[in-house]
């Protein structure tokens, strides 16, 4: 499933095909030098778009990308080699492997398969790391591969150069295949996991609250972009005809990255754009290397002009455009608009809570942060189509509870049950599956997403996937934030953000909802239009809610049951007539009348 609107898509790849093409007709009228310009950036733009692939739609820097690019090269080089070729230089092959010989398509497609094997071995393992040490991980993982290949001379010469590679790539294969991979790319971005996959990277916590599974769609982006690197290492394997180790290491890594960085690397448009503007500083700075003249001056050979170049358009970059010369946006998606949502019937929330009458219960729940208890044996109990409010002063353990009840905190001790499901140990997306939604005290919208697919996120990751876009537009009909679906979340006010939150919660369609301090930063007018609608949730469709809040003439009057929390201890609950009048409330709480 697209999540992008079709005009979007189509758009998209009609600019991608025309911009190769052209590109491609113009190089083969310049002439041969042109067309292997030409081939050389079609090659490396796919390469740029397979890194992209992972780490701009994760947010994780890899270094070890060209890994699976030098995988690509060598597996689909064995497969190409003359029989002859390998029977003089490689003696100790594999009898299988000596005696196979096979075309470019068939090379390519075998190492695509081979290195998406691999890929997906090393990601089981590298998925289980989280921000700048998984990006080390990746540094790791060049080193080694690099170290492999060397050391397995019987296989790969080791660091002599391996020759012999027939040069069957052309300027037209080269295009064909760069057009492949950059639609490729760009459905991935708008697709279902790619989505999900930007949601993770805009906030981690938000996006497993919802139902995303990050590790899992983590690993779906690096084995695709696996496998586009090892198309774009055969490919410059049967364009160059020899290599060594060293085309897949450290230079070209720093090529490529800067590529991606300079272009933007969360967009197809940024790969574009970083490798046009790379390739054209880097031909222009290699005339200059070797030293030339100005005005009857002669400026002597610098050693490294090209590096140094393109470290400081890097700088240059990084300083005036941090998010890449492209921006954050795909080009098409600055002309066209996105997508609307208009209200169906006046009925259009009753897709917004599930049935499901199951209590949740938390038994005896404690958490301890080293000689902190920040819960102490704290019992309750939220059922379906009931408004409970969880109040306490600043401090006494309201939200820790909460996320020991969502899955984002394990508990110290203690249990968290749904019915006969533990949840105790349950990671937040499969908490999310079960019918339980939440939001946060300090808001966590998915940044750089539209409201649209901020709630589209949450519809669309829930185990029940269908009816996933009318949830979803039901959801923000009922926030009352139709409005504003086409908006980048960041874009508005702190009450309208609040409201596109709680939408995105609801599009989970839960049967049990957590709020924390839903109204802060609203007025009057806007928390008492929060109080109709939640009631209306709660009595129409029987949608239970937890709230955390400190309004409370809310609190008061939204919920059928009060639970107050002091120093980590419940210390009452009831209705909030008993509330309003137990001593241990107003001497901890409100204090001494």
């Amino acid at each position: 499933m697209i999540t992008s609107p079709p005009k979007h898509i189509v758009a998209s790849i009609l600019g991608i095909v025309a911009l190769c093409i052209g590109a491609a007709l113009v190089a083969s009228a310049l002439g041969s030098a042109s067309e292997r310009i030409l081939t050389v950036f079609f090659i490396s733009l796919i390469a740029v778009v397979g890194m992209g692939v992972y780490s701009g739609n994760s947010g994780i820097l890899s270094f070890g990308h060209l890994s699976f690019m030098g995988i690509g090269a060598y597996a689909s080089a064995l497969l190409t080699l003359p029989v002859q070729m390998k029977v003089a230089t490689l003696p100790k092959l594999p009898e299988w492997l000596a005696g196979t010989e096979t075309g470019l398509l068939t090379a390519i497609t075998v190492a695509i398969l081979f290195t998406s094997i691999v890929a997906f071995i090393i990601g089981l393992a590298l998925n289980r790391l989280e921000g700048s040490a998984a990006t080390i991980a990746t540094l790791g993982l060049l080193i080694i591969v690099h170290g492999i290949t060397i050391g397995w001379r019987d296989v790969t010469r080791g660091s002599q150069s391996f020759f012999g590679v027939p040069r069957d790539t052309t300027l037209w294969s080269a295009a064909i295949f760069c057009i492949l991979a950059l639609i490729v790319a760009r459905l991935y971005r708008d697709s279902v996991s790619g989505l999900r996959l930007r949601a993770g990277r805009e906030n981690a916590i938000a996006a497993s609250a919802v139902g995303v599974h990050i590790r899992r769609e983590r690993l779906i982006a690096w084995v695709l972009s696996a496998a586009i690197m090892a198309l774009s290492g055969a490919l410059m394997a049967h364009f160059l005809g020899a290599f060594s180790p060293k085309k897949f290491y450290f230079t070209d890594t720093f090529l490529l990255l800067a590529m991606l960085i300079v272009g933007g690397m969360t967009t197809v448009t940024g790969a574009i754009t970083g490798a046009l503007t790379i390739t054209i500083v880097t031909e222009v700075l290699r005339r200059f290397e070797g030293g030339f003249s100005v005005a009857g001056m002669e400026v002597p050979a610098v050693f490294g002009t090209t590096q140094i170049g393109i470290g400081l358009i890097i700088l240059f970059a990084m300083f005036r455009k941090p998010e890449g010369l492209a921006g954050l946006k795909e080009l098409e998606e600055r002309f066209l608009t996105g997508h609307s949502v208009k209200p169906k019937s006046k009925d259009t929330h009753v897709t917004v809570a599930s049935a499901d009458p199951t209590p949740l219960t938390g038994d005896n729940l404690t958490m301890r942060f080293g000689g902190l208890v920040a819960v102490n044996g704290v019992s309750i109990e939220v059922k379906p189509s009931e408004i409970v409010g969880l109040i306490g002063p600043n401090g006494s353990g309201k939200t820790t509870l909460l996320n020991m009840l969502s899955g984002v905190l394990t508990p110290t001790e203690g249990s968290v049950q749904r019915g006969d499901m533990v949840l105790t140990n349950a990671a937040p997306h499969d908490v999310a599956n079960h019918g339980i939604a939440r939001t946060f005290q300090n808001i966590r919208l998915f940044n750089e997403l539209t409201v649209y697919q901020n709630v589209l996120t949450a519809a669309l990751s829930t185990l029940d996937g269908k009816r996933a876009i009318e949830r979803c537009e039901a959801a923000i009909v009922a926030m009352g934030v139709a409005q504003f679906a086409e908006n980048d979340a960041n874009t508005l006010s702190y009450g309208d953000q609040r409201r596109v939150e709680i939408a995105r919660a609801l599009a989970c369609e839960p049967s049990l909802v957590f709020l924390d301090e839903p109204a802060a930063g609203m007025n009057r007018e806007e928390t008492d239009e929060l109080m109709k609608t939640l009631q209306t949730l709660t009595s129409e469709l029987g949608l239970g809610v937890l709230i955390v809040d400190h309004d409370l003439k809310l609190i008061n009057q939204l919920c059928d049951r009060i639970i107050v929390l002091n120093e980590g201890m419940l210390i009452a609950q009831g209705t909030p007539a008993e509330i309003r009048k137990n001593p241990a409330v107003i001497e901890a709480y409100l204090g001494h009348s």
